[in-house]
């Protein structure tokens, strides 16, 4: 079983029938909308911008978006065991988070944010197309290792310069030295955070040069592909006139022989 099946987020695997994928892809982007909407309206609802009776019929609605994605999507796949239970959290999700439910819990603040789990859950399930961006020239792992290396040296910054403040504010500086904005908000002031600066500044440089060349790489990859494609397709209807040409100048041929 791999790790998606385990963390219930699967999907329509690429096995399954041609309408399960055509809709899981149609239904991918409105799903990471509502997503979105969750994380905002947590906001708005924590603000006090939103009213209790919006907030109810946003609920709702949300709630019917996860169920009807649910419905939808296991009515068109083939085996509909291994789907529900490769993608077990939006179950999780649909039967704890049922707003009717939510008057009466005591819990209500814990089973409100169980929503929150399916905004990881649906932005790991991006598009295809974002997974191959991520794939190719090595792309991912470009972020990835910038991720790592944010979170390292912030909390080694914290530790070092006592003026950087919490780890928080470390990975802030870490994140906007490495993308080389230098805000100035938060700045070492001991030898060996300024020390340890200059090596995460000449580290992001480099990050930062290895991230754009493989962005440039995979735009301009993706027009090599087009174009290569595209000759591919104008050699073989080159081959097909050169090969219905030869049929015609047999039948020419044929025809002259019988009249000779």
């Amino acid at each position: 079983m791999s790790v998606v099946h385990l963390l219930g987020i699967a999907g329509v695997e690429e096995h399954e029938t041609a309408v399960a994928r055509h809709w899981a892809r149609r239904l991918e982007w409105p799903m990471v909308g509502v997503a979105l909407w969750i994380v905002l309206q947590w906001y708005l609802e924590e603000t006090g911008t939103l009213s209790h009776a919006v907030a109810r019929v946003a609920d709702w609605l949300v709630w019917l978006a996860f169920l009807l994605e649910t419905v939808v999507l296991t009515a068109q796949v083939r085996d509909k065991r291994r789907y529900l239970f490769g993608n077990w959290l939006n179950l999780l999700i649909i039967t704890a988070g049922f707003p009717y439910f939510w008057q009466f819990a005591p819990l209500i603040g814990l089973l409100r944010s169980v929503r929150l789990l399916l905004v990881v859950a649906l932005l790991l399930r991006m598009s295809r197309s974002a997974r191959k961006l991520l794939s190719q020239h090595k792309l991912g792992t470009t972020l990835i290792v910038a991720f790592a290396a944010m979170v390292l040296s912030g909390i080694i910054m914290s530790r070092v310069d006592p003026s950087i403040g919490d780890v928080w504010d470390g990975m802030w500086w870490a994140w906007v030295t490495m993308a080389t904005v230098g805000y100035g908000d938060v700045v070492p002031h001991t030898g060996a955070g300024r020390l340890f600066a200059s090596l995460v500044v000449l580290f992001g440089v480099v990050l930062i040069s290895l991230l754009t060349a493989n962005l440039a790489a995979f735009f301009i990859g993706s027009d090599v592909e087009k174009i290569e494609t595209e000759e591919k397709e104008s050699e073989r209807l080159l081959k097909d006139i050169a090969a219905r040409l030869a049929r015609v100048e047999k039948m020419l041929e044929d025809s002259q022989n019988k009249r000779d």
